[in-house]
């Protein structure tokens, strides 16, 4: 197997390894996908190498939290800076708990929902 495939199929661990497909499968993978979009780095990036994955690395870094967070969605007026650092930070923890090592210990997808919709109102009624 080719470096690129055997870094995928070790971070795509969830699926498969039980040799059953759940919900909760899925949760893990928009929980990815939370994290992916917002510090825009891949799974398969090479930094994640030697048992890093991004799960561990935003982990490691969260109390860091503009060191993970993609620069592009960083505002420069201290204001929305701030906010911003806030709301991804809760973002962010709620990706985390979508991909918690336990599917039953993980967020219901209906308990993601009700949180971005709570998050997206903040920042909404902070914004204006």
């Amino acid at each position: 197997m080719d470096p690129v495939n055997a870094k995928l199929a070790s971070n795509l661990h969830e699926y498969g390894s039980k040799g059953t497909i759940s919900i909760k499968g899925d949760v893990y993978s928009y929980g990815i996908l939370m994290l992916e979009m917002f510090t825009r780095k891949k799974p398969t990036d090479d930094m994640f190498s030697g048992g890093l994955s991004l799960k561990n690395w935003v982990i490691n870094l969260m109390p860091q939290v503009t060191e993970i967070i993609d620069s592009n969605l960083i505002q420069q007026e201290q204001q929305l800076f701030d906010d911003i650092k806030r709301y991804t930070s809760t973002i962010l923890e709620l990706g985390l708990n979508c991909c918690a090592d336990l599917p039953e210990a993980r967020t219901s997808m209906t308990d993601v929902v009700v949180s971005l919709n709570k998050i997206k109102m903040a920042f909404r009624h902070k914004a204006i």
